[in-house]
């Protein structure tokens, strides 16, 4: 974050100086909501959240060396709130009381009446203060769709950063407190800064961009997921394409040209527009795309307007990634980069994000794919068909799917997990564990499909599907574990890369 009194501070925020809080001092380090992350010379923002209240962890946030709390109340050094003295509404009669010590520390605070509106303005604060020249000034890239969002960021911010300081989004720091936080890491030094955007509604990505205006907005796709909350998949259009309508007319708006609800986003930005994708109208596209016995992606990037073909060899894994590596090179090309550099470093990327398409190899050749934080159809589609690539290309190995609910799916939820079961069959995945009631379908929809019997089996829990697993799982086998993040299935793929987890062949 660039330097700023707490003055400065509570003057951007509209809020006011707590007690003796003393307005010259500076913020020199990172904005955190979390007091076990603040680092010497940063700032405090204490949220009330639905099980810890922050203004509980202020004392604890200056001791580790932030500068000040940004709060909704005034805390004392115990971290106990200061109560505001009553207002009588009835004579109250003198009665001796005993002494009761008065704090006496208090902590430097910038007083505020929502914290998290707060946060944001103080992020459209710090980005208007920023350099914002074309040559050398910061580019704020934001990016959003129903799936893909945070692997296409990975690699994007990889391919931005061989070219200039770059800011991306730590895991899925994607709403309104998230993309505050990733906009206030920037400083003098940034030249770009990618936000990822999620949505629950019409307005939230408007929001957003509110705090922090891109001059460039990619849209990867339209799908399924969170369609519970939206209503239609063209309800979910709408709200995604409220990124295009806030770039100006001298930003770029990137387009996926296979996603119809997506291209035609066009009509909704004054932006220069550039599509990509497999189709042959495409401005970037791919040809010549094979998958590796890894899992990973091969293929010729194709952009007639700025050079010619180059080969990418993706590291990530995934037919999935030619599409989001498309939109990374669609992204990257309209901001100036050349063909062949972007080529070389889509070739470098790796996965940074937990949860996502993580691929580890046991000592006992045992392949699980951790792939836990979410779950759409469209992802687990092509996390099933990534299962099968790697597990063919290694003799005798059995391809296991161990799949949780996909959440806020609405009306279709039954329908979808049903087709999951079944594409798993068609597929040609060896075993099958759906895990808690919500995957009830999966498991319906994969013993309904073909001769399949006790190849898929329905657990209540965690726990249950990792000893079901650990139970049956032999050396060189590929494990894939997926689930909206909420069913917690990331433990299991956590357990069986922790040594103590027996298999055949190692007892």
């Amino acid at each position: 974050m660039i330097r700023m009194t707490l003055a400065e501070i509570a003057e951007a925020v509209g809020g006011t100086l707590g007690q003796d809080t003393d307005g010259a001092l500076t913020v020199t380090g990172p904005v955190t909501v979390d007091s076990r992350t603040v680092e010497p010379g940063g700032l405090f923002a204490a949220f009330v959240g639905e099980h810890a209240d922050g203004h509980d962890f202020a004392a604890s946030a200056v001791e580790r060396g932030a500068v000040a709390v940004l709060s909704s109340r005034q805390v004392t050094g115990s971290g106990q709130s200061v109560p505001a003295a009553p207002t009588p509404t009835v004579p109250i009669p003198a009665v001796p009381t005993p002494a009761v010590p008065t704090p006496t520390v208090s902590i430097p605070t910038v007083l505020v009446e929502d914290v998290q509106e707060a946060l944001g303005r103080l992020a459209r604060a710090v980005l208007n203060r920023l350099p914002g020249t074309p040559a050398t000034g910061i580019t704020v890239i934001a990016l959003t769709g129903s799936s893909g969002k945070t692997s296409t960021k990975d690699m994007l911010g990889q391919v931005l950063a061989a070219h200039g300081t770059t800011i991306a989004p730590k895991g899925s720091f994607n709403n309104e407190i998230g993309l505050p936080l990733t906009v206030l890491r920037a400083d003098e030094s940034t030249r770009y800064l990618v936000l990822e955007m999620g949505s629950r509604g019409i307005g939230h990505l408007k929001y957003l961009c509110e705090i922090a205006p891109p001059s460039v907005g990619l849209v990867l796709n339209v799908g399924t997921a969170h369609v519970g909350e939206f209503g239609s998949k063209e309800q979910t259009a709408l709200a995604k394409g409220e990124l295009v309508e806030a770039l100006p007319e001298d930003g770029v708006a990137v387009l996926n040209a296979d996603d119809p609800l997506v291209v035609a986003m066009r009509s909704r930005t004054a932006a220069r527009v550039i599509t990509f994708g497999e189709s042959a109208d495409a401005d970037v596209r791919a040809t010549e795309i094979e998958l590796g016995a890894d899992g990973r992606a091969h293929f010729l990037l194709h952009a007639d307007r700025y050079g010619e073909p180059a080969p990418v060899a993706l590291r990530v894994v995934g037919e999935h990634q030619v599409a989001n590596a498309l939109a990374v090179a669609a992204t990257a090309l309209g901001l100036g980069l050349p063909l062949d550099a972007v080529a070389r470093e889509l070739s470098a990327a790796v996965a940074l994000s937990a949860g996502r398409m993580a691929v580890s190899e046991r000592s006992d050749g045992v392949v699980v794919i951790d792939d836990a934080y979410n779950a759409n159809p469209e992802s687990v589609r092509a996390a099933l068909k990534a299962l099968i690539a790697l597990a063919r290309a290694r003799p005798g190995a059995r391809a296991w799917a161990v799949l949780g609910p996909m959440l806020e799916l609405g009306e279709r939820s039954g329908e979808e997990h049903d087709a999951v079961g079944r594409l798993a069959v068609r597929l040609g995945v060896d075993r099958l564990v759906a895990v808690g009631e919500g995957a009830a379908r999966i498991h319906a929809g994969a013993s309904h499909e073909g001769s399949w019997g006790e190849e898929s089996v329905m657990v209540a829990d965690p726990d249950a599907a990792l000893a079901v697993v650990c139970a049956e799982l032999r050396p060189g086998d590929v494990v894939l574990v997926k689930a909206s993040n909420s069913i917690g299935l990331g433990r299991i793929a956590r357990a069986l890369l922790d040594d103590v987890v027996s298999v055949e062949g190692d007892r």
